[in-house]
Formats: C-alpha cells, sequence, structure tokens
C-alpha cells in the first residue's frame, strides 16, 4: 500500500509522518506539502501513486479537492494542527493513534 502524508510546507508534520512509518512493513510511504517553498511540493503524480492520503487538517483536504478536483483518492482528516516541530514526541503519539488501523 502506498501512503502519502501531506501538510502546508512539508517541514514538520508530513515528514515526521513518513519517518516514524517508513520502515513499517507492506506500506511505502512518502510526504509533501502544499504550498510553494515546500520541500516536496504535492503535485499530479504523487497523488496518482498515493493508495491513501492523509492531510493534517480540513482545509488541505479541500484544497486538494479544488487544485486536483480528478482526484478519486481517499483523503482522510488527522486533525493535527501545525504546532508541532519536526519529530516532536507529541505529534509522534498523535500520528500513531490517529493512523493505527492502517498502521497496526
Amino acid at each position: 500500500m502506498n501512503i502519502l502524508f501531506v501538510c502546508n510546507q512539508n517541514e514538520h508534520r508530513s515528514p515526521t509522518a513518513e519517518c516514524i512509518f517508513k520502515d513499517h512493513e507492506g506500506v511505502c510511504v512518502r510526504s509533501a506539502g502544499l504550498y510553494d517553498g515546500s520541500k516536496v511540493l504535492l503535485d499530479r503524480k504523487l497523488l496518482e501513486w498515493a493508495d491513501v492520503v492523509f492531510v493534517m487538517e480540513e482545509e488541505q483536504k479541500e484544497e486538494i479537492k479544488q487544485r486536483f478536483p480528478e482526484c478519486r483518492k481517499n483523503i482522510i482528516v488527522l486533525d493535527i494542527p501545525d504546532i508541532y516541530s519536526y519529530m516532536d514526541e507529541r505529534l509522534i503519539i498523535l500520528l500513531k493513534e490517529r493512523t493505527k488501523q492502517f498502521f497496526s
């Protein structure tokens, strides 16, 4: 299964998710950001690659739907605000709790 994590700038939340799940058996994980200046900018190719897309906030889901109206992927909102640093222990706990059905 190919899993894509998306946040605003691909600096803190989505790269943390990619890092903590990258070695999980049976999945390939990538991350991207929605806005210019992102380390990896979300594009059509990444969306096509993904089986499941996790976004951190509802607004990001809406932005993807607006930019890529042809996208019919399952987009799951994790409700994780942009208040955490990269690899913050609290962020890791939230990511694991909110994705546990996919990473059992």
